[in-house]
């Protein structure tokens, strides 16, 4: 896989399919029960990032803010043959585009994930407070 290019780009309708794909196959069945509902997740997002490589989608990143003071970070996905390529650090840089005048918040509690966000300048906030979703979708 190492020796495949790999191109992160912006979101287009035919990478719906594949992202979905990507998504149910690696955690996120639970969250994403259809194309429809991934696609409205997409349609509200500012910032949506794809990163593929010969034709197949491998990673993707999606983010929500208002372009000027906050930002946040919600999905940053790459099938797990792929990781430790920096494909999830050039998403993550896609998404936030070294922009230093927006907070961007995240929640990083799946398996190596803070120790991931903390490479890319994310600290932990004691400041953060959270309503937790009721029901599915």
């Amino acid at each position: 896989m190492k020796n495949h290019p790999v191109h992160i780009r912006g979101f287009v309708a035919t990478d719906l399919e594949g992202i979905f794909e990507l998504l149910t196959a690696h955690g996120w069945a639970h969250r994403i029960p259809s194309n429809l509902f991934l696609e409205r997740l997409i349609t509200a997002s500012q910032r949506v990032a794809v990163a593929t490589s010969q034709g197949q989608t491998i990673g993707f990143a999606r983010a929500i803010t208002d372009g000027l003071s906050n930002g946040y970070l919600s999905m940053v996905v790459v099938a797990p043959e792929w990781r430790g390529q920096g494909i999830g650090k050039r998403l993550v840089e896609e998404i936030v585009k070294d922009d230093d005048s927006i907070t961007w918040v995240l929640r990083a509690s799946r398996g190596q994930a803070p120790e991931f966000f903390a490479k890319l300048g994310f600290v932990a906030s004691s400041e953060a407070m959270e309503r937790s979703r009721s029901g599915a979708g």
